[in-house]
């Protein structure tokens, strides 16, 4: 919670809107299994201009399902960023695939389609670049990449919803196969825990929707020979779904996401305006043909020895900072078993000089100004 002297780096928004939609949902007949889903699955699509969205129960549940319906499986590979939280590569694992890494772009942070080996595509079944704090990748490029080694596309936009790339919306999957969200409270909107996999394609709508609920499936013509309560378990699924609860606060929040995204964009101008030129760091960019969504604000130090001292000293003046992310092929469980040996010089470079700033739609003006000066005050008391 954000007090006078302490500003965390993400917060939720909930207001009385949000709490009146949870408690209907509480006094209602349905928790779970209800309208409520469908009802928020479909302002979803319409919000990310896709023609379906299926909801889940955490942003890695929907990685997940997104992963198996697109047909990653035992002994296959796919191409991620190690730049990402872990569910990115560990939704992979689940279902017993290999991943393989990429150098980032060192500015965005984002996977870089060039540096992606013509070995590792030829292997792979499945690309899933991630548009990390916001910003879009190159999806122009990671199309024609999937194309010509015939690889199914996923854009983890678990950071982006409310973004844009080329004017099309992050979730339209204009030029993918799927879209993965993520709901978590410090995400852009919040159903407490939850996720959604957007799509254009009927088929792998309903292998998703199967995928989450156990792998039943309720055949209309079964249904009319034997009763309304039959149904069929056609594959090997899960329980996965999002509860009414979630779904009644999730309509609510995508009601807001406009608002939000244009908190979080002034609140990222006025950063830009204050630290533009920074000798001692580096500023995020946004790319031509980029909506960023600023889920993160990313400042990169041109000298990494320094990095613990202003996380520390910016906590003492109570801002609370983030580093995101500890490159995926450097933890223990993945160096033991694919990545012994792999170097990764630009991620782990970013990672070394990375510090993310407070950013969130309920952060005050009042707020902001603390940020910036405190920031000031440090990176000046270095010299």
């Amino acid at each position: 919670m954000t007090t006078p002297s302490t500003i965390p780096y993400g917060c939720q928004f909930i207001d009385d809107a949000d709490i009146k939609a949870v408690e209907e949902t509480l006094r209602s007949t349905f928790l779970t299994q209800g309208p409520k889903v469908a009802e928020f699955e479909e302002k979803l699509a319409e919000t990310c201009g896709s023609k379906y969205a299926v909801a889940f129960s955490s942003g890695t549940s929907a990685l997940h399902g997104a992963y198996s319906v697109a047909g990653l499986g035992k002994g296959d590979s796919f191409v991620t960023t190690p730049n990402t939280f872990l569910a990115t590569s560990n939704a992979g694992l689940y279902l017993g695939a290999r991943p393989e890494f990429s150098e980032i772009q060192a500015d965005t942070g984002n996977l870089d389609p060039v540096q992606i080996s013509e070995e590792h595509l030829n292997k792979a079944s499945l690309l899933v670049p991630v548009h990390y704090a916001g910003h879009a990748v190159d999806l122009k490029t990671f199309e024609k990449i999937a194309r010509k080694y015939d690889l199914k596309l996923i854009e983890d936009g678990c950071h982006a919803i409310g973004g844009a790339y080329e004017g099309s919306k992050i979730g339209s999957c204009h030029y993918s196969q799927m879209t993965t969200f993520s709901f978590h409270p410090v995400k852009h909107i919040t159903t407490g825990e939850g996720g959604a996999v957007t799509t254009n394609d009927g088929a792998l709508y309903e292998e998703l929707k199967e995928f989450r609920s156990h792998g039943v499936y309720r055949n209309p013509e079964r249904q009319d020979q034997e009763g309304p309560w039959h149904y069929e378990m056609r594959s090997l699924g899960f329980n996965y779904r999002m509860s009414d609860i979630q779904a009644a606060l999730g309509i609510v929040q995508l009601a807001k996401l406009g608002q939000f995204i244009d908190k979080r964009r002034e609140i990222a101008s006025a950063y830009h305006e204050a630290f533009a030129g920074h000798p001692d760091f580096e500023i995020p960019p946004e790319r031509d043909g980029v909506t960023h969504a600023y889920h993160l604000y990313p400042i990169r130090m041109r000298d990494s020895a320094c990095r613990r001292r202003v996380y520390e000293e910016l906590k003492k003046k109570g801002v609370l900072t983030q580093v995101h992310y500890i490159p995926v092929h450097t933890q223990p469980y993945y160096r033991a078993r694919f990545t012994s040996g792999l170097s990764l010089p630009i991620a782990e470079d970013f990672y070394s000089r990375e510090l993310s700033l407070p950013i969130f739609p309920k952060m005050k003006t009042e707020e902001l100004k603390t940020v910036i000066q405190a920031v000031l005050e440090v990176f000046d008391s270095l010299d």
